[in-house]
C-alpha cells in the first residue's frame, strides 16, 4: 500500500483578511500555519517549507529590505514568496535587486498556486505590474541650457514618433506605410544626431546626465525559471524570447534593417530556426565540457554552420521554384550562393554568455557578480541572446536580399509585397550599403569612445534599441586613421565645451556692465541734463 505523501507546509504572513483569502486558495493542497501556530516555530525543513508575505504599500524601502534579511535568516533554506500590491511605490530596478526567490505584483489568485509550485520546486518566480499613479511623476528639477534644449528636442521626437506608430497600425495603402516608416527613420536620426550634438554639452552646462537610451527592465516583466541551473535559465528565456517573436516584430530600433525585407512569416520562422539552432549548439556544448578561451574558439567556429542551418529552416527543406526553365530547391540553392562566414564587430565577446548558459557561472552586472538566476542577471543575459539573435538574422537577411535579386521567382516567395519591383529592392540594398558604410565611419568610432554598445532587444511586438555601456579601449585602438579623426573631433569638442560656457558667461558679465555701468549712466547723464535745461526754460517763461 503506497505511503501518503505529507502535504508541503507553508507560512503566510499577512493582513487577516489577507490571510484567510490566501488560505482559501492554498488549503487544499498545502498545509497552511499562521505565525505562533503549530509547526510554525521550527526552522527544520521538516516544517516550514514555504514562506509567503504579503506587504502593504506604506512600508519604506529600508524597513522592507530588513524585514525580507530578519525572515531569510530565521527560516533559511525555505524560499519566500513576495506579494506586493500594484500601487507600491518601489521601483522596479530596485525589485530586482530584493534578495527572494519569488515576488508577484498585483498577482491574480490564479497564479499564486502555480507561483507556489514553482518555488517548491527550486525555481524562481518573478511578476512585476506596477500601476501608474499620481505619484509616479517626478517634481521639476532645475536644468541647463544644454538638458534643456536636450530634453524638449527628444521629447517632440517621441510625440512624433507615436503618432506615426499609431497612423501606421491605422494605415492600410502600401504607399502610406513606406511614407511613414521613412519618416520614422528620419526621427530615429533625428534622436541619434540631437543626442550626439547636445549629449556631452549638456554635460558641460549643467551637472545633470542626460537620458540614455534603453532600460534593465520594462515596467512590466514576468520570469519564470522553473530550475535554477544553466539548463532552466534557458528555457526561462527562451520561453520569454518565443513569446516576443510571436506577439510580432516591428522595427522602433531607428536603423533600416535587412531583416524587415522578410515577409512577416519568414521572418517569425528565420528567428524561430535561429532559436532553435542555439538550443543544439548549447546541448553540444554541455557535452564538450569546454573552458574559458577553448569554450569561445569553438563557438565561433560553428557560427556559420548555425547560420546555415537555420537559414535552410527557414527557406524549407523540400520547396522548390523555378529558375530558368528548371526547378532548383530553395534551400540549397540559397546556402550554396550565401556567404555566413561574416563576423559582425559589434557583438560583444560570447564568453560571458556562453559562461552562464552552459556552466551557470555568475554575470557581472553594473559591478556586481550575480547569479544567472537572478532577474537582473536573466534579463542582461536576455538582452545579450536577443542581439545575438537579430544580428545573425541581418548577415541572413542581407545575403537573401542578394540572392532574391538575380533570382526573381524567389522574391515572391520569401519577400515583402512592396519588393517584388527590382527598383525597390535595390533601393533596399543600397540604403542598406549606405548605412553601413555610415555607421563604419561614423556612429562606430562614436560609439567606441563613448564605451557603449547598442544592442537589439526583443520586446513584446518589437525589435527595440538598447546601449550598454562597457570598455571598449581594445576596439578603439584598432581603428583607422579616418575613424580616429572622428574620435579626436570628440575629444576636442569636449574639452572646448567648457571653455565655451566660460567666455560666454564673461561675456555675459561683459554686456551687463557695459548695460549699466556705460551706458545706462550715459543715458542718465544725458537725461538730467534735459530735464535741468527744462526747468530752467520753465523759469525764465
Amino acid at each position: 500500500m503506497a505511503q501518503h505523501q505529507p502535504k508541503p507546509t507553508l507560512l503566510i504572513l499577512a493582513e487577516p483578511l489577507l490571510r484567510e483569502g490566501l488560505q482559501r486558495i492554498l488549503a487544499n493542497t498545502y498545509t497552511v500555519v499562521e505565525p505562533g501556530g503549530e509547526g510554525a516555530e521550527s526552522p527544520q525543513p521538516s516544517g516550514v517549507q514555504l514562506l509567503v508575505w504579503s506587504v502593504g504599500s506604506t512600508m519604506p524601502a529600508a524597513t522592507l529590505e530588513r524585514e525580507l534579511q530578519q525572515l531569510q535568516e530565521r527560516w533559511q533554506p525555505a524560499p519566500l514568496l513576495l506579494l506586493l500590491p500594484g500601487e507600491t511605490r518601489y521601483p522596479s530596478d530596485w525589485l530586482l535587486q530584493l534578495p527572494v526567490e519569488g515576488l508577484l505584483q498585483q498577482a491574480q489568485p490564479e497564479e499564486i498556486p502555480g507561483a507556489v509550485a514553482t518555488l517548491l520546486e527550486g525555481g524562481r518566480v518573478l511578476e512585476l505590474r506596477p500601476l501608474a499613479t499620481a505619484d509616479d511623476t517626478d517634481a521639476p528639477q532645475p536644468q541647463g541650457l544644454g538638458v534643456w534644449l536636450l530634453r524638449s528636442g527628444l521629447e517632440q521626437i517621441e510625440r512624433e514618433q507615436r503618432r506615426c506608430q499609431g497612423w501606421l497600425q491605422r494605415s492600410q495603402g502600401v504607399l502610406s506605410q513606406l511614407m511613414l516608416r521613412g519618416r520614422l527613420r528620419e526621427l530615429a536620426m533625428a534622436h541619434r544626431l540631437l543626442l550626439w550634438l547636445w549629449g556631452p554639452i549638456s554635460l558641460a552646462f549643467a551637472d545633470q546626465p542626460p537620458p540614455l537610451d534603453g532600460a534593465p527592465a520594462p515596467p512590466g516583466t514576468a520570469i519564470t525559471v522553473r530550475e535554477r541551473s544553466a539548463i532552466g535559465v534557458w528555457q526561462a528565456i527562451r520561453g520569454r524570447l518565443e513569446a516576443a517573436i510571436e506577439a510580432g516584430l516591428d522595427n522602433r530600433s531607428g536603423q533600416l534593417l535587412a531583416l524587415e525585407g522578410l515577409n512577416a512569416h519568414h521572418r517569425r520562422d528565420l528567428l524561430l530556426a535561429l532559436i532553435g539552432q542555439l538550443d543544439l549548439l548549447l546541448l553540444r556544448l554541455r557535452h564538450d565540457h569546454l573552458r574559458g578561451e577553448a569554450l569561445e574558439q569553438r563557438w565561433q567556429q560553428l557560427q556559420p554552420e548555425l547560420r546555415r542551418l537555420s537559414l535552410r529552416a527557414m527557406a524549407g527543406e523540400y520547396v522548390q521554384l523555378p529558375q530558368q526553365g528548371g526547378l532548383l530547391k530553395v534551400a540549397e540553392s540559397l546556402s550554396a550562393a550565401s556567404q555566413l562566414d561574416g563576423i559582425d564587430p559589434e557583438l560583444p565577446a560570447a564568453l560571458p554568455m556562453l559562461g552562464c548558459l552552459v556552466q551557470a557561472q555568475p554575470l557581472l552586472v553594473e559591478g556586481r557578480l550575480l547569479p544567472p538566476d537572478e532577474p537582473k542577471a536573466l534579463l542582461q543575459l536576455e538582452a545579450l541572446i536577443s542581439n545575438w539573435l537579430i544580428r545573425n538574422a541581418e548577415l541572413i537577411a542581407a545575403d537573401v536580399l542578394a540572392c532574391c535579386s538575380e533570382w526573381p521567382e524567389l522574391r515572391r516567395y520569401l519577400l515583402r509585397a512592396d519588393l517584388l519591383p527590382t527598383r525597390n529592392l535595390e533601393r533596399l540594398r543600397n540604403q542598406l550599403n549606405a548605412q553601413q558604410r555610415w555607421s563604419s565611419l561614423f556612429e562606430r568610432p562614436v560609439q567606441l569612445y563613448e564605451s557603449q554598445r547598442l544592442l537589439y532587444r526583443l520586446e513584446a511586438g518589437a525589435i527595440a534599441p538598447l546601449l550598454l555601456t562597457e570598455p571598449r579601449d581594445a576596439e578603439l585602438r584598432q581603428l583607422g586613421w579616418g575613424q580616429q579623426l572622428v574620435t579626436l573631433s570628440l575629444e576636442a569638442r569636449d574639452a572646448l565645451a567648457p571653455q565655451l560656457q566660460a567666455a560666454l558667461r564673461r561675456l555675459g558679465d561683459l554686456v551687463v556692465v557695459v548695460l549699466t555701468q556705460v551706458i545706462g549712466r550715459a543715458i542718465g547723464l544725458v537725461g538730467r541734463g534735459v530735464l535741468q535745461g527744462l526747468g530752467r526754460s520753465v523759469s525764465r517763461g
